[in-house]
């Protein structure tokens, strides 16, 4: 069974930085791309979380237009971890970061996992 575990969040003033990691783990046969999701607390519990950034398995990067110059991502594949490196963190960027990934286990075809999310408070 594969797993998705986060890790890094916290407190932190506004322009501080911070950086939260996944990592992934179990039957894992390929992992194709690793992603940071976001969901704030007023947002209603069925909205879709916001897409934050992405990375694929060869490098390719994507990232939200809300943190275009702020947050950077990179995946070390040896070790199954993606890193989301945040800088200049502003209040609004307050909200549970959620892990996801797209990957093909062992026994089975390519599937996207979720973590349980760590909560990232931007506050003075």
């Amino acid at each position: 069974q594969v797993q998705l575990v986060e890790s890094g969040g916290g407190l932190v003033q506004p322009g501080g930085s911070l950086r939260l990691s996944c990592l992934a783990s179990g039957n894992i046969e390929r992992i194709y791309s690793m992603a940071w999701y976001r969901q704030a607390a007023g947002q209603a519990a069925g909205k879709q979380r916001d897409f934050v950034a992405l990375v694929t398995s060869v490098g390719t990067t994507n990232m939200a237009d809300s943190v275009k110059g702020r947050f950077t991502i990179s995946m070390d594949d040896t070790k199954n971890t993606v890193i989301l490196q945040m800088n200049n963190l502003k209040p609004e960027d307050t909200a549970v970061y959620v892990c996801n990934a797209l990957i093909r286990p062992t026994d089975g075809t390519a599937t996207n996992y979720w973590g349980q999310g760590t909560q990232l408070t931007v506050s003075s």
